[in-house]
């Protein structure tokens, strides 16, 4: 591939990556919002916080390019977004709404690890050596915060298990008091 063709494919990369930051830096909150653990609505303000670091650090990339970071939507994002949101509205119980954020942040987690390290590769192959570290330092925190949903989830993941359990028993009491009358 020419050098040229790969920098614009790498531009083009990093626009979409300021699009995601961008929608999911709107997104956070309302998660933040709806989350009903402490430690996971903490963990989503915590990565608001780096989400505008993020768009910081890519405006940053895409001035030294000469190159403006609007003009690209990220549709990908968009998607993961929509469906985070469409489970919001559902209103399911507190613990399943929170397995499901867990769940929908992974996703989008995952999408941006595979973004961060598709422009760092980019980055070292054209020689952006401020970029690189730019780029490497986003995608360690996007892995970090991964990692720490990860965690989130042993736990968040039981309650709600342990919560339908709970649920589905009183359902079977229910029923076996009802059969009897």
């Amino acid at each position: 591939m020419e050098i040229n063709r790969l920098k614009h494919l790498y531009i083009e990369e990093l626009k979409d990556l300021y699009s995601a930051e961008t929608q999911m830096a709107k997104a956070l909150p309302k998660m933040a919002n709806a989350a009903s653990s402490e430690d996971l609505r903490a963990g989503f303000e915590e990565h608001l916080g780096q989400t505008k670091e993020h768009v910081a650090r890519l405006e940053k990339i895409l001035k030294a390019l000469g190159e403006s970071p609007k003009g690209k939507k990220c549709k990908g994002m968009e998607g993961l977004i929509k469906e985070g949101s469409e489970m919001i509205e559902e209103d399911p119980a507190p613990e399943e709404l929170d397995a499901g954020l867990i769940s929908a942040a992974q996703r989008v987690e995952h999408y941006e690890i595979a973004g961060y390290g598709c422009v760092s590769t980019y980055a070292k192959l054209l020689g952006e050596d401020q970029a690189i570290s730019l780029l490497r330092l986003t995608l360690k925190e996007e892995k970090e915060t991964d990692e720490k949903l990860t965690q989130l989830a042993g736990r968040i993941n039981l309650e709600a298990v342990e919560s339908g359990e709970s649920e589905a028993g009183s359902d079977r009491l229910r029923k076996a008091k009802t059969a009897r009358a």
